[in-house]
């Protein structure tokens, strides 16, 4: 998964340790589009949509050691980010 920014330090006044950054993995499945890597992108749509609950919600982080979705729930800018992957995957 990914990460905001390095969680061994502190940001803003924020404490590390948050959850991997959904909207972050989206990200680069589309870049990894752009890039022609195709297969690889739709690998990583496939993994993050795996992490949605039975509504298919998004939360803002995903915590890997917990398995579970945490932060902000829903979360606007993960689906964005969904939505504007899948779109690129479809033109």
């Amino acid at each position: 998964m990914f990460e905001r920014y390095c969680n061994e330090q502190s940001h803003g006044g924020l404490e590390g340790g948050e959850g991997s950054f959904i909207a972050c993995g989206f990200w680069l499945a589309h870049v990894k589009l752009l890039q022609g890597q195709r297969d690889e992108a739709e690998r990583r749509v496939r993994r993050l949509l795996s992490v949605a609950n039975d509504l298919g919600l998004l939360s803002e982080e995903y915590d890997v050691s917990a398995q579970r979705q945490c932060g902000n729930f829903p979360q606007a800018l993960s689906h964005v980010a969904l939505i504007n992957t899948v779109m690129a995957m479809d033109a």
